[in-house]
């Protein structure tokens, strides 16, 4: 019988880190395709902003399982979790091409929403062990493989309804079953359990020992949560409003994303050099700078705009995430599922009001609000633990 094989925390273990990093990758290109197919749905359904932001919502709702799922996480092995979402979300999101209504959608999307949650929660645990001392580089691989899923997810959904249609959606499912199988391969003989026995504590204790991190980050996410779920979310209606092809909007989703995962891949690693702090002072700065002038733009100039945005504005969710993880070396897996499950639902409430919003003024108003609650997030940077002697 084969024997789980338990994490070594020392060396940055390249390869593991990698295969942890493309189940993240297939995971996201899949639910990329939702802010693709919104300006679709809005024409089949008749949806409101508001409706449509919803859709949204409905698959963020499940991260509410996330503290639960990273405490079973801790005590038992949740590998399975990992090697099934892909499937699980292939197929979820495959089927939205051939939904007959609303409901079906919703339905949907809560189960793709579920199967999110699990890898969130336990994905970056796994990957954090893998990394050894260099935790930052190690959440800069895992955010690279999400922003190239959610990069690719755009462009592929929009040339598959160019070239065939929206009901040619679910044969691309078949990519995301054979990534479980990949998986299943090659992380069959590892655990989510850590190296030592982690602490029985209760998780209320976990939570306010959590504390002098989590309120200062809760409060980071919520000033660029509106921003956030302006470009990732309503980003193709914007541009399709502003007269756009479904084409076109979809390829500044992946211009948005191509960029992001390139500053990913650099912050992770910087914030272990310089300190996270430095790192999300640059992002909370340039990004609402970028995207006043971004809205002000016009065709060709908008490309150039989209780029630098990608690059400050997701660069940061790697650094955040070494942030939590490095404060919580015991229980590791219940601090990444409080983290992600309160990243999840600020930012499924912000898409719901960025829609709201948009309903009662228009979309570029709301972007230009959403820019200026950014730099309400710098004071609170400032309450974050030193990460280095640099800070």
């Amino acid at each position: 019988m084969e024997t789980d094989v338990i994490i070594e925390e020392q060396d940055f273990q390249t390869g593991g880190v990698a295969v942890v990093s493309t189940a993240h990758a297939v995971h996201d290109t899949y639910t990329a395709y939702l802010p693709a197919l919104l300006p679709l749905l809005i024409e089949k359904f008749s949806l409101t902003n508001t409706a449509a932001g919803l859709l949204s919502v409905f698959m963020q709702i499940p991260s509410l399982l996330q503290p639960l799922i990273g405490h079973i996480a801790d005590r038992k092995n949740l590998k399975m979790l990992i090697i099934l979402t892909p499937a699980t979300t292939g197929v979820a999101m495959s089927l939205l091409g051939v939904a007959p209504g609303y409901g079906f959608l919703v339905i949907l999307l809560l189960l793709a929403g579920i199967s999110s949650a699990a890898l969130h929660a336990v994905g970056p645990v796994v990957g954090s062990m893998m990394s050894g001392s260099k935790l930052g580089k190690g959440m800069s691989f895992w955010m690279v493989a999400g922003e190239l899923g959610r990069a690719l997810g755009p462009l592929i959904m929009v040339s598959v309804v160019g070239l065939l249609s929206l009901e040619k959606l679910p044969w691309l499912m078949i990519f995301g079953l054979g990534a479980s199988v990949f998986l299943y391969s090659k992380l069959n003989g590892i655990t989510t359990l850590p190296k030592k026995e982690p602490t029985k504590i209760h998780w209320k204790t976990a939570l306010r020992d959590m504390s002098k991190v989590m309120i200062p980050v809760t409060f980071i996410i919520l000033a660029r949560s509106m921003m956030l779920s302006s470009l990732t979310i309503y980003l193709p209606i914007f541009m399709t409003d502003q007269g756009a092809s479904l084409w076109v909007a979809g390829a500044s989703l992946t211009i948005l994303q191509v960029s992001g995962m390139v500053g990913a891949f650099l912050a992770g690693g910087l914030s272990d050099r310089f300190g996270r702090r430095l790192m999300l002072i640059i992002s909370y700065v340039a990004t609402p700078i970028l995207m006043y002038l971004f809205i002000q733009s016009k065709n060709a100039m908008q490309i150039p705009l989209l780029i630098l945005l990608g690059f400050f504005a997701v660069s940061v969710v790697p650094v955040i995430m070494a942030i939590v993880l490095e404060n919580a070396n015991e229980n590791r897996s219940f601090a990444n599922g409080v983290y992600m499950a309160v990243s999840f639902i600020i930012q499924a409430l912000a898409t719901l009001l960025v829609g709201i919003i948009s309903d009662a003024v228009n979309l570029q108003v709301t972007f230009t609000i959403s820019a200026g609650l950014v730099f309400l997030g710098l004071p609170f940077i400032l309450m974050l633990p030193k990460s280095t002697k640099n800070e």
